[in-house]
């Protein structure tokens, strides 16, 4: 077997060698992802270079990226704190968070790839311990849910955005209440609701009443309208036209016999 000359064996090395240089020099970044690049040797990361966007990309094989996800996503956060009046409050909570992209190089130089562990969920936990302190547990179980959702996100914000993180909302998925304390809500809460539908009743019942009086008092003042405008003459002739209508009938057999009151005949018999 003929061997390889000299020269062509340090061909084949440094071949090999750009091969190895190039396949650590060619970087993928995935769609919802970045990268920083740490500069072997030079001072890291720099905080003020742009990160490596998705796509293909080549580096100085000494260097190598680091891979950030910038997409939107999920922290579910189970926390344990305490009400206005003492009482422990368990909350089952979701946040929903993304790294400043356009500074990720700030944030893996301060925080590194750890950022949810050292940053996020410290942040969330002091919030959510501050905010809740300031209502009752009757308040949490219903009416201020939201409100309080709404300044837990607001006070973890003012934490987390100077640090690099994004947070996009925060759902508080339960509240859970010692049972005592949710028997005693749930049972007070049914009571008032009874009460304002009994307080609908009274308000429908004396809306009725008042219509009846109402239809009442109308009839009385068209009845004495009624009276006033009828005369001796005018019943005198409504009689008149009674007695005629009734001699007319077929069905009817009439006997005048002198006259009754106001001059009218009195009317016998009938089939």
């Amino acid at each position: 077997m003929e061997k390889l000359p000299k020269s062509g064996i340090i061909a084949l090395i440094v071949i090999v060698l750009l091969l190895i240089g190039l396949f650590k020099s060619a970087v993928t970044i995935d769609s919802g992802h970045a990268g920083v690049v740490h500069e072997t040797l030079g001072e890291g990361v720099d905080p003020d270079k742009e990160a490596l966007g998705p796509g293909f990309h080549i580096i100085a094989p000494w260097n190598r990226v680091i891979d950030y996800e910038t997409r939107q996503q999920e922290m579910p956060e189970k926390m344990s704190v305490l009400s206005s009046n003492g009482l422990d409050i368990k909350l089952d909570a979701s946040v929903l968070y993304e790294p400043d992209a356009a500074n990720l190089g700030k944030l893996h130089n301060q925080k590194g790839t750890e950022y949810k562990s050292r940053v996020l969920q410290p942040a969330i936990r002091s919030a959510a311990r501050s905010v809740v302190g300031r209502y009752t547990p009757e308040q949490l179980y219903s009416s201020k849910r939201d409100a309080i959702q709404d300044e837990i996100l607001e006070e973890t914000k003012k934490i987390v955005e100077p640090q690099f993180i994004q947070i996009n909302d925060i759902l508080i998925r339960d509240v859970t209440l010692p049972s005592t304390i949710k028997e005693a809500i749930e049972r007070k809460l049914k009571q008032e609701q009874e009460s304002l539908e009994y307080e609908f009743r009274l308000v429908t019942a004396a809306k009725e009443a008042q219509k009846v009086i109402i239809e009442a008092e109308g009839k009385a003042e068209s009845n004495r309208i009624l009276s006033a405008s009828l005369t001796d003459k005018i019943l005198q002739d409504k009689g008149i036209d009674a007695t005629m209508k009734l001699a007319e009938s077929p069905n009817s057999k009439v006997i005048v016999i002198g006259s009754g009151d106001s001059g009218l005949p009195i009317i016998l018999g009938n089939q």
